[in-house]
């Protein structure tokens, strides 16, 4: 005869018969499928942990760049900016990194609809050059607010700003607008704008507060010719954000100011890495609980298969083959329960993403609903984690298994 020893696809083979329950239905598979549920459960709440604090970040990332872009350029003491034209082509011409700049013009007026209103911030865009909310964050309408030669202008309000004053798309509201340094509402500039679009980020903040006109419409509602507030600037590289949003102004002298929106924005961000800090906590109790729970379920079963593990050693089994059956018996777990982990958590996100059932107050949290990003590295990293924790728990009952004493477990089995 040729060698007896199991080769290791025979190794595989023992380790899966023990962990099946249709021939095990002892106490150890009990244990075995608690094993299981636990990976599945720590591999499936990390993935939608990383998930929800991702899309957090995303989601006010997204919002605040709508609002804000990445940096804004204007001027001290809310002066405004004479050449807007000379001010775009230097900064196009000296900063490689500027991938976009929209000038624009913003100021604090009041709106009026029926019988109800409310104070508000106008912001005058270029419809030709826009990379504001109202573009991109469209619910209701149409995006429109191309200069009329004639007639009534148009506007873009905040879904909340538009519900608290009754507005739809369609409604004729009133902008007042002060110029100078009036204050009285009898000297006024009025204008009256059609709502057009109506839009939503889910921050209460700005959707409460922004109406979006044409450029040149808030110009003549303020009274400020051709000048505008300032610039929306996006670039190429986050990293170098705060080295352009001092290096710009000081190239292009007083009254030039910039403000990126980390620090515009310092709180939010902050609180965004204040919920990213536990996560080693919770990633390494996970791993522990999982840990213990597979290193108990493989010690059980060296109890269970003492007698069985004597056997195979009479027959010639080595330990090294005994070692690998345990180690993959703790694999086999971890793969199940990574597998299952893997679908419960995309099925979980999934289904929030499609029909959102957990809705939030976006007045609190910046947002309507929860936020999910679905990343595969997210997947691919605790999937790793869990499967390289599940071999390592399974070095100790393997070791332990392949020290018995075959003649000894014979005799007391």
């Amino acid at each position: 005869m040729k060698n007896s020893i199991p080769t290791p696809p025979v190794s595989l083979f023992i380790a899966y018969r023990y962990l099946r329950s249709g021939h095990n239905k002892g106490f150890t598979s009990f244990i075995t499928s608690i094993a299981i549920i636990g990976v599945m459960l720590g591999v499936a709440s990390l993935i939608i942990t990383l998930s929800i604090l991702d899309g957090f970040e995303k989601t006010i990332k997204e919002n605040v760049v709508s609002f804000t872009a990445d940096m804004q350029l204007f001027a001290f003491s809310s002066q405004v900016v004479p050449d807007a034209d000379g001010t775009i082509k230097h900064i196009f011409e000296h900063y490689p990194e500027v991938t976009a700049i929209a000038p624009y013009v913003t100021r604090e007026a009041m709106i009026r609809y029926d019988k109800s209103i409310d104070g508000i911030v106008v912001k005058g865009v270029d419809p030709s050059n826009d990379i504001s909310a109202a573009k991109t964050k469209l619910v209701e309408g149409k995006y429109d607010l191309e200069e009329r030669q004639s007639g009534i202008q148009t506007c873009i309000l905040g879904k909340r700003l538009a519900e608290e004053l009754g507005v739809h798309v369609g409604s004729r509201v009133l902008l007042y607008g002060l110029g100078g340094t009036t204050i009285s509402l009898s000297e006024a500039r009025i204008m009256q704008m059609e709502v057009v679009e109506i839009y939503e980020t889910g921050m209460a903040e700005f959707d409460g507060t922004y109406v979006y006109v044409n450029i040149r419409n808030a110009q003549r509602l303020f009274q400020i010719g051709s000048n505008v507030s300032g610039f929306d600037i996006l670039v190429s590289d986050l990293s170098k954000l705060e080295t352009l949003a001092h290096e710009i102004p000081a190239d292009l002298g007083y009254p030039y100011y910039a403000q990126s929106m980390y620090r515009m924005h310092r709180n939010l961000f902050t609180w965004i890495e204040l919920q990213k800090k536990p996560i080693p906590i919770i990633l390494g109790l996970i791993i522990i609980v999982a840990t213990v729970n597979i290193i108990g379920t493989l010690l059980m079963m060296v109890m269970e298969k003492s007698s069985a593990i004597g056997v195979l050693r009479t027959l010639g089994l080595g330990r090294k083959k005994v070692v690998q059956i345990f180690l993959l018996q703790g694999l086999l777990i971890g793969v199940v329960g990574t597998g299952l982990g893997n679908i419960l958590a995309f099925g979980l996100c999934w289904l929030e993403l499609r029909y959102r059932f957990f809705p939030l107050p976006s007045g609190i949290y910046f947002m309507t609903h929860v936020p999910i990003d679905l990343s595969f590295l997210n997947f691919f990293i605790v999937s790793a984690s869990a499967l390289f924790m599940c071999f390592l728990s399974s070095v100790l009952p393997a070791r332990l298994a392949s020290t018995l004493d075959p003649i000894k477990t014979l005799r007391f089995s």
